[in-house]
Order: structure tokens, then sequence, then C-alpha cells
């Protein structure tokens, strides 16, 4: 239920957005802000907010897809908190990265490019993150793990799941400003 009346309220703050933006800005403009404010919202931008925004502007969601698609900031998927590279460069392979890889795929219980069912860790593999002199490196956004061992890993992970930090909305409804606007 809680899931329900968050995502309302979103919905809710995104329907006001476009209201109080509509008068400063062409559409064009207006739906890039549009998508940013609506990333900002969700932390990715779910089919149901394309189908409100292409409702909401009078635009194609065709036209909404193909500008999501194109920016690098937008994303069609929840993005994890945490998201986890795995070197599988040269040294890093060779020093048990395959291994600690293995690992985080059990503790997970996912797969390389899935989320967690919480939400929490994504997990990627990367050819290089330079510092092959240190192998087997990971790393956890921008925290670099150097000489993993699959041992650690459980307790590397159980460190972010106790600072799982609290991922709230990031404007309250109506407490949003435009540059330029006053009121």
């Amino acid at each position: 239920m809680r899931k329900e009346s968050e995502t309302t309220l979103r919905f809710e703050a995104l329907n006001k957005f476009i209201d109080q933006s509509r008068p400063l800005h062409d559409t064009q403009s207006l739906l890039m802000g549009t998508l940013h404010y609506t990333q900002e919202l969700f932390g990715y931008i779910p089919r149901q907010a394309i189908e409100f925004i292409s409702e909401s502007l009078k635009v194609p969601t065709a036209h909404i897809y193909g500008m999501v698609t194109f920016y690098n900031y937008f994303s069609l998927k929840p993005r994890p908190q945490y998201q986890i590279h795995v070197c599988k460069g040269t040294a890093c392979y060779v020093s048990g990265g395959a291994r600690v890889l293995e690992r985080l795929k059990q503790e997970l219980k996912i797969e390389i490019g899935e989320v967690s069912d919480d939400g929490l860790f994504g997990l990627s593999v990367t050819r290089c993150l330079g510092c092959c002199g240190l192998a087997p490196v990971m790393q956890i956004n921008e925290d670099v793990y150097v000489r993993v061992v699959p041992e650690k890993v459980p307790t590397i992970i159980a460190t972010y799941r106790k600072k799982k930090l609290s991922k709230k909305m990031p404007v309250a409804v109506g407490e949003f400003e435009h540059p330029g606007k006053s009121e």
C-alpha cells in the first residue's frame, strides 16, 4: 500500500510540475524539463510516466522514447542504489576476478546486468579500473576495493546493506520553483 501512495504522490508532483511549467516553455523545452524532473522523481522514467507525459503534453510516446533512449542521463529501468563494477581485465582475471564475480552473483542472487530485488545492487563487468597492480579490483559506486577475495564479498555487501541510503522523493509536491518565475 505504501508503494502505491508514493507512486500516486509522484504522479501528482509530476502533474503539478507540468501545469506550472506549461506557460514558461515551448513543448520541446517543456518535454526535456519534464523528463529531467521525472527521472529525479522516480529514479528512472517508467512506462506509465511516459504515457502520462504524452497525454499531458500532447507529444507522441515514440518521440518521448526517442529522447529518453538518446540521452544517457535517462533510464527506462530502475537504477540500483549501489552499482558494482567487477574488473575482468587480464590482471584481475588471472588474480581471481572471475571467482569474485561468481561470489557476488551468489550473494546478490543476480546476474550481470541485473538489479537485486531490493533495488540496492546492480552488477556489471568492466575491462579495467586502472588498478592492475592491486588486482582483483571491484568498484561500488565511487568506492574502489583492491585485492578482493571471494571471502570478503559478504562483508563488503553487508556494509552497504547497513548504510542503505534512504531514497526519498527529491521534491515534495508543490515545493519547487522555476527560475525567473515570481509569485
